[in-house]
């Protein structure tokens, strides 16, 4: 895998004329710059919410050409777009982050000086509310952050909280409504294997080798890899943004792209999320310091082991990073028709950016990353890719569809 070290696009995107990739970075920056919430399973929510309006907004503008989202308010077509875009997010954003309304308004008054006044500045700025206000009421009581803690076991195979931490959060995404799958629980996994089987056995045997901080046998390339796709920023963010601009879409393709990348990896989240309380598995830390308590003779363990990287603190099955990127780069195949395509995207954690000729073998990398990285058994990965394909087969399907 070609990896370069090269500074992120973010300068790029920003100068982009692009609106929709804009205000796409100004929600990260709301997002996750302040508000660190944790991607991406609870910052997934606010992208899909502004990713959704801003959808139904462009949309509508452009003629309704594809169905909408949850509304498509009153358009003569001569409203301007980048007024709606920037209204639907920032009115989305506010509502979300009531504590940044200030900082939000002066971004958003200046986006709206930069559009000459008029007829189509303020029919712009109708649609866009309109959108935005539908996205609010139907996320009102969703689910989020409800402070429900994953399941806890002694028992060998359960899940307890990891080091260094030992935090116990976020369990409720696995129970958030679902923005486009009907239900969470309708991709249900099979399993983990048992703790003592020979497939368990040789994923214990793989993780321990190869995960671990200190091992000898993990390539340079594969650590890139693991913090890489560890990048707390999200590289998903920055591989939406990359194939916007690099396949030139237009605003509307940008809008539909975006809201298909957003609600494919929540969703991905959500069904992942909702699938790892069911099974509630131990993470591989747990497994390899507790390994002479498991039953399972052949395996050893090995009290001081640590990962490569900080463990998230949830269940290891299924894998919640492979379940979002199958789930995205299913729905990126279908959007582009074909999976061959490439691109990139940069990390600030690793400092390179990492090169993909297809969706494919993104899909591929990150199941061997999670393993590198010591965080996940390769089951959990995989079976993660599944269930994620599940989801971004689903949504593709009944979700931003031509209307003829």
């Amino acid at each position: 895998m070609p990896l370069t070290i090269a500074p992120p696009t973010t300068a790029a995107a920003i100068a982009s004329p692009n609106a929709v990739v804009v205000w796409d970075i100004n929600a990260q920056t709301a997002i996750w710059d302040i508000a660190q919430q944790a991607p991406p399973q609870v910052a997934g929510r606010g992208f899909a919410m502004v990713s959704g309006a801003v959808y139904d907004a462009v949309n509508t503008i452009a003629g309704t050409p594809y169905k909408p989202y949850l509304v498509a308010p009153r358009a003569n077509g001569h409203e301007s777009t980048d007024a709606a875009v920037g209204t639907a997010a920032y009115r989305v954003l506010d509502a979300i982050f009531p504590a940044q309304r200030e900082r939000l308004r002066k971004q958003y008054t200046t986006w709206l000086a930069g559009i000459p006044e008029g007829p189509a500045k303020r029919g712009g700025i109708r649609v866009g509310a309109q959108a935005a206000k539908a996205m609010i009421t139907t996320r009102h009581n969703d689910g989020a952050f409800d402070p429900r803690l994953w399941t806890v076991g002694t028992k060998p195979g359960m899940y307890r909280p990891t080091p260094p931490g030992f935090e116990n959060t976020g369990a409720w995404v696995g129970f958030l409504k679902p923005f486009a799958i009907p239900d969470a629980t309708m991709f249900r996994t099979p399993g983990p294997p048992a703790v003592t089987s020979d497939k368990y056995t040789l994923d214990f045997d793989e993780v321990k080798r190869v995960g671990s901080a200190t091992s000898t046998v993990r390539t340079a390339d594969q650590t890139d890899a693991a913090l890489w796709w560890h990048d707390r920023r999200s590289v998903s963010w920055g591989m939406k943004r990359d194939l916007a601009l690099t396949q030139r879409l237009s605003v509307l393709e940008t809008a539909r792209f975006y809201a298909l990348a957003d609600f494919t990896g929540t969703d991905g989240a959500i069904a992942c999320a909702n699938d790892k309380e069911f099974w509630h598995f131990w993470r591989p830390v747990t497994a390899i310091r507790s390994a002479d308590t498991d039953g399972n003779p052949a395996t050893t363990a090995e009290p001081g082991w640590t990962p490569l990287v900080t463990t998230p603190p949830n269940p290891d099955y299924p894998s919640g990073h492979t379940c979002r990127t199958a789930a995205q780069m299913t729905a990126y195949a279908h959007f582009f028709g074909r999976d061959k395509v490439a691109f990139s995207a940069f990390s600030v954690d690793s400092g390179t950016r990492r090169h993909f000729g297809s969706f494919s073998q993104a899909t591929a990398e990150v199941v061997g990353a999670r393993i590198w990285a010591g965080i996940h058994f390769r089951s959990a990965d995989v079976d993660g890719t599944t269930l994620g394909a599940a989801v971004g087969k689903h949504i593709t399907k009944h979700y931003f569809q031509p209307r003829r």
